[in-house]
């Protein structure tokens, strides 16, 4: 049974960092590409980063320069690392697998994780 647990969701000022990880089971970890995504109230869910197989990093425009996506094989999990909080970065924040989906599809995702970001 796959499991994505995410943590370290929460409150915090504008302008101040949080970072989430994503602990994988059930799964070849060090085989998925591993994603990042949000969605806010009343939005469509959004992807905010992912990261390869073999480390390479891809980000959203809107935290580009803020936001950086990391992960440990050896720990099956996944960061990402929010630095320079904005109240619009407010939004659950899902972690996502993927091993066999077409991009930008997963297949599998994590329960979520609340970022509320106050200004």
């Amino acid at each position: 049974q796959v499991q994505l647990v995410e943590s370290g969701g929460g409150l915090v000022q504008a302008g101040g960092s949080l970072r989430l990880s994503c602990a994988a089971s059930g799964l070849p970890f060090s085989r998925a590409f591993m994603g990042w995504l949000r969605q806010a109230p009343g939005k469509e869910r959004e992807s905010v980063a992912g990261i390869s197989l073999n480390g390479n990093t891809y980000y959203a425009e809107s935290v580009k320069g803020r936001f950086t996506i990391s992960r440990d094989n050896a720990k099956n999990t996944v960061y990402l690392q929010m630095n320079s909080l904005r109240a619009e970065d407010t939004a659950v924040y899902y972690c996502a697998a993927r091993i066999s989906a077409a991009p930008p599809n997963y297949n599998y995702w994590g329960q979520g994780t609340q970022v509320t970001v106050s200004s």
